[in-house]
């Protein structure tokens, strides 16, 4: 009998890919750096918890409901999604967070020989999703740590099948407005699907920010995403969806996975759909006021830093990322090392509570002064 080699099975796209490997469970770490408490600030997670009328679903999910098969489609929800944004349901498709929608725009566009544009210094699962299929990712540098649109023009070719813009970009939080964003489109002039990532747009209060939704009804090679993991706080039970003209959704379902999206995932996110007035509106006055807190002391720290939009900002340390985690997580903080998104001996830090900030302050202006010889 021969013996079984499993390289030569594994295509080479995939023995050059690197495995991502998540940070350990919380109580782990904990145990790890001998701490009692540990705030996350790693994840951009909105730290209000969902609004209340998502609790009432969570709360009222019985167990008799937990061996029925979710719907497959997420019918009820794109209902839901339908009537908010004024569209027709098979505008929508739902998935288990945006990742995998991520993934059936590109199994759906790409095949042997093409590439994909994005950023260099962004959301990561668009490379990765398209290197681990065969596809050549192509990345295009930030400009003034925004997306460059000319350079990713000029980085197109018959082979180029879909354009990925992170707007507002993670993790530099610049976004396009409204007139880079449609002289873009204008200038792609329906060569390629151009994918608007809106993860954070619901952080965005400034007018000149471009609507995707409203860019799908002029532009048929426009897909937008969403998700429900950032601003309405439902991280953990996985959801996310794009939309796009019916035809291109039709073309994107067919390499979708059903019944991936769980049954209270989808009840959770229409119930979040209901309250996206006071629930905003208290989410984006903590980001405000978390902001208003770490900028100046990075100021007066003398660290250079990005703030834009989003739940989120970036400051660079004076030591590499990984050892100024390290000394945070002594103290029960967990912060975002930014290497891994090409910044390197950046960190990012996520907007929450005005009391966990100024837990952060505490500890992190010591270690900072500790490290400048203060």
């Amino acid at each position: 009998m021969h013996k079984f080699d499993y390289t030569q099975l594994v295509p080479s796209y995939i023995q050059a890919f690197e495995a991502y490997y998540p940070s350990k469970p919380d109580p782990e770490l904990m145990r790890l750096y001998g701490v009692d408490h540990l705030h996350r600030l790693n994840n951009n997670e909105n730290a209000l918890g969902p609004p209340p009328e998502v609790a009432q679903v969570v709360e009222g999910f019985t167990p008799m409901a937990v061996p029925v098969y979710p719907n497959g489609d997420c019918f009820d929800l794109r209902q839901s999604l339908a009537e908010r944004f004024g569209k027709d349901p098979e505008q929508f498709l739902v998935g288990n967070g945006s990742c995998e929608v991520i993934a059936s725009v590109i199994k759906a566009f790409c095949e042997k020989g093409d590439n994909i544009i994005t950023a260099d210094k962004t959301f990561a699962v668009y490379e990765w999703v398209a290197e681990f299929s065969g596809f050549e990712a192509r990345l295009i540098p930030l400009k003034d740590n925004g997306f460059d649109p000319q350079a990713m023009l000029d980085a197109m070719d018959r082979h180029t099948k879909i354009l990925f813009v992170c707007n507002p970009n993670n993790p530099t939080g610049t976004y396009w407005d409204r007139s880079t964003m449609t002289g873009f489109l204008d200038a792609v002039d329906n060569r390629a699907v151009v994918v608007i990532d809106e993860a954070y747009c619901e952080y965005v209060e400034n007018d000149d920010f471009p609507d995707g939704m409203a860019l799908v009804e002029q532009y048929p090679n426009v897909v937008t995403f969403r998700t429900f993991s950032k601003m309405y706080a439902l991280a953990s039970l996985r959801i996310g969806y794009l939309c796009a003209n019916p035809e291109m959704v039709g073309v994107i379902r067919r390499t979708h996975i059903v019944y991936s999206v769980n049954t209270l995932a989808q009840r959770a996110a229409a119930a979040a759909l209901t309250n996206d007035g006071s629930f905003i509106r208290a989410t984006r006055k903590m980001v405000r006021e978390a902001k208003a807190l770490l900028c100046p002391l990075f100021d007066e720290l003398e660290l250079t830093h990005v703030c834009g939009q989003g739940n989120y900002l970036m400051v660079k340390v004076p030591v590499s990322d990984t050892l100024m985690y390290r000394k945070l997580m002594t103290q029960g903080i967990m912060v975002r090392t930014m290497t891994g998104f090409r910044f390197p001996n950046w960190i990012r830090i996520s907007l929450v509570q005005q009391p966990i900030m100024e837990a952060f302050c505490r500890v992190f202006r010591p270690v900072i002064e500790e490290i400048q010889g203060r």
